[in-house]
């Protein structure tokens, strides 16, 4: 779907304050509300815009922990990936899985209470995960970018 100069100046409104009023949004973004509605409609039926939804912050909710996890998985398996991702979701904790090309083959965000939290997570869950040949876990110290908008 194309996007003209408008639809982008309607995407960045809804990017950088999705709770305010369309007709708000629409006076920032230099269009009338009823065009700002038909095109942001135009753009959701075209897949640009997926959806605007709430974000809960689990730091608020007591998890002081986030590890990320590197997994190598065995390759030899045919159905490694897909029994893998599958026991991956599985886990209440894991709360993000990429796959990638490369030495490493996904990647896991864990996130928990406290330390020991983490650590009966990790070996009541994690470590049965299936077709594992190596796991690394980062534990995340600071978040210092965490863009959910893109540059238009």
């Amino acid at each position: 779907m194309q996007v003209d100069d408008t639809d982008r100046r309607i995407l960045r409104q809804v990017q950088a304050d999705p709770e305010a009023p369309a007709s708000e949004l629409a006076e920032r973004a230099g269009v009338t509300p009823a065009t700002f509605a038909r095109r942001l409609e135009r753009m959701r039926e075209g897949g640009v815009v997926k959806a605007i939804r709430e974000q809960v912050d689990w730091r608020a909710l007591g998890y002081e922990v986030e590890v990320s996890l590197r997994v190598t998985l065995d390759k030899t398996e045919p159905r490694a990936f897909d029994e893998f991702i599958i026991a991956a979701r599985a886990v209440p904790e894991v709360i993000s899985i990429g796959t990638f090309l490369g030495r490493v083959d996904a990647r896991l965000l864990v996130i928990a209470r406290d330390m020991s939290d983490y650590q009966r997570i990790y070996r009541e869950y994690i470590l049965s995960l299936p077709h594992m040949t190596d796991i690394e876990a980062l534990m995340q110290v600071a978040t210092i970018k965490d863009a959910q908008s893109v540059p238009l």
